[in-house]
């Protein structure tokens, strides 16, 4: 049923605009799959020095989904590998679905973003995320957060 919905307004956003064009500026197919640590979550050894990546729609955290029923699994565990800037446990909601764009990785030929706000302790502003399930790219830590003591 939700992907019949996601297909029905991807099909009116496109006969809507004409066409879609890709504004991702960051998609590595060459980048090693993600994988999965004991905690769930998965291991990260980079730090991103590019303050938009995952903070801007056009250099969205692209964590690659390979096509098991579960289409959230690889949110969790990106998202269960970071905390706050100072090792605070965060917590995270999915927001939304935005930003839609054409990608060969899904069955409609486009994808969308899943916006996630991201909150800890002592935290003023929710962080906002945005996650692509259907490209790859290197995983990073964003810019002012760390990645999660075990």
């Amino acid at each position: 049923m939700k992907k019949t919905v996601l297909f029905i307004a991807l099909l009116l956003i496109i006969t809507s605009c004409g066409s879609i064009k890709s504004s991702l500026k960051n998609i590595d197919n060459s980048a090693p799959e993600p994988v999965v640590g004991k905690n769930n979550s998965f291991i990260i050894t980079q730090y991103s020095k590019d303050k938009k990546y995952g903070y801007d729609k056009d250099y969205p955290i692209n964590i690659y989904y390979r096509g098991t029923k579960n289409d959230t699994i690889n949110q969790k565990y990106f998202l269960n590998a970071l905390a706050g800037p100072k090792g605070e446990k965060i917590t995270y909601t999915k927001m939304e679905n935005c930003c839609p764009f054409p990608t060969k990785n899904s069955d409609m030929g486009a994808g969308f973003l899943d916006v996630y706000e991201l909150n800890w302790e002592g935290l003023k502003k929710p962080v906002i995320l945005y996650l692509n399930i259907y490209e790859r790219g290197l995983l990073m830590i964003p810019v002012g957060l760390s990645l999660k003591k075990i």
